[in-house]
């Protein structure tokens, strides 16, 4: 054997004794039964990603839950499928339960649904190399519910699950949530409020990172009025600004006037303009028509606002609606609001999750995990819960591309993810 070899081995060698001391008998036997199943993982992954589960495709997205239904009650999870309204236009949530009263109540955050839907030409996993597979949602997040199914399946096959409380909720409208939120996460929230603890499976920001905070989302929606006009009397007395130079007013002195506080940031997605204006706001969609020689009648916008706090969302709110009343000569203008997720804060009982993670991640030798900012994650199905429990995110699979047709799944990384959760896990439920 070449001196680079023995080098090579003893290295190999040195880190399984630093992992063996670290962890105790039953770990390690959690580690085993992770990386015995790793292999039957990866299939999973590759059986559920080729099932389209396009939010708006319920079938699918039922279907997906199904096969997770099946393999939850394999480890002997008690499972229910929860039907949404028919007129909400969503397939429904999938949740598994362990019943016990055995160290912290746990809640594993997850969705079965994905961006692309039945029309998208982005519709299967494929491989790119031996690491490296094209997979549409496999990372957004089919790729997280498999690495809390395998987790749980390895406590099961040691025993360690029979005294614990365990929901994994898996919703199946997280990238298009259903309306009205009382209905589409009550039962998210009721699951919360019977547990200690959320961990939420979306996307990893990285190996060595976690989410303690995520921003909140909520729309925005500004209508202004002009009065129409030939535009040669434009700025007079009679006619006024017009609707297109209110609107104009309006969104700079949200650019100088509400921009500036951390973490906070609003942007417009949509605007119309013009003598008429129609706008489909379930398709975010519309035409206008309108005329150089007309002074505008009405503006449109919709866009969205990122906030940290319900403090900090409601003081962009009450700066905008301040800005909207000061109004050009003969304009007027309307603002609407729209709720949609809330803050999941960086709390300290978020962040003393971090460090039981970290602990585990440097007890496997996988290295430090730090906070991510939260500047750069969306909003998720955890910020619901952030209420109740105290929280951890970006929990899940590695990849890259994610809501686009090249996103993949580092399959490289399941295995250790997984041993991370499991871990986790097991940790947990055996602390009071």
């Amino acid at each position: 054997m070449s001196l680079k070899n023995l080098l090579t081995v003893s290295c190999f060698l040195l880190t399984v004794s630093l992992v063996a001391q670290n962890l105790s008998k039953t770990e390690k036997k959690i580690i085993t039964s992770v990386e015995k199943n790793n292999s039957e993982a990866i299939s999973f992954l590759e059986k559920v990603v080729n099932i389209n589960s396009g939010t708006l495709n319920a079938k699918g997205v039922k279907e997906v839950g199904m096969v997770f239904k099946d393999a939850f009650e394999d480890i002997n999870f008690q499972t229910n499928w929860i039907d949404m309204p028919q007129e909400m236009n969503r397939a429904g949530h999938l949740f598994a339960e362990t019943t016990g009263k055995k160290g912290k109540k746990l809640l594993l955050i997850g969705h079965l649904d994905t961006v692309f839907e039945e029309d998208s030409p982005f519709q299967a996993f494929k491989m790119v190399n031996d690491s490296i597979a094209h997979a549409p949602g496999g990372n957004d997040m089919k790729g997280g519910n498999v690495i809390v199914l395998y987790a749980l399946k390895a406590l099961h096959e040691n025993g360690l699950l029979k005294k614990a409380q365990i929901i994994a909720a898996f919703t199946g409208d997280e990238e298009s949530t259903g309306k009205p939120l009382e209905v589409s996460r009550k039962d998210l929230i009721d699951a919360a409020k019977r547990s200690d603890i959320a961990l939420g499976f979306e996307t990893s920001t990285g190996f060595n990172y976690a989410t303690v905070a995520r921003r909140g989302s909520s729309g925005w929606a500004v209508e202004v009025k002009g009065k129409r006009a030939h535009s040669s009397g434009i700025f007079n007395e009679r006619v006024g600004a017009g609707a297109i130079f209110e609107m104009s007013r309006i969104l700079h002195q949200f650019y100088t006037d509400v921009k500036g506080e951390d973490l906070l940031t609003f942007n417009p997605g949509t605007l119309l303009g013009g003598t008429f204006v129609n706008f489909d706001g379930a398709t975010s969609k519309g035409d206008v028509f309108g005329k150089t020689n007309v002074v505008a009648q009405k503006a449109i916008v919709r866009g969205g606002l990122r906030f940290i706090s319900e403090e900090q969302k409601e003081r962009a709110r009450e700066k905008m609606r301040n800005i909207i009343s000061n109004n050009l000569p003969h304009t007027s203008a309307e603002i609407t609001f729209t709720d949609s997720y809330p803050a999941m804060g960086p709390t300290e009982g978020n962040k003393a999750l971090l460090n039981v993670l970290n602990k585990v991640s440097l007890d496997l030798e996988q290295g430090e995990v730090l906070a991510y900012d939260p500047g750069k994650r969306g909003a998720a199905d955890t910020s619901f819960v952030a209420e109740y429990v105290d929280c951890l995110d970006g929990l899940g699979a590695m990849g890259t591309g994610a809501h686009t047709p090249e996103e993949t799944v580092n399959l490289n990384t399941i295995e250790a993810l997984t041993k991370r959760t499991a871990i986790l896990i097991y940790r947990l439920i055996n602390t009071n």
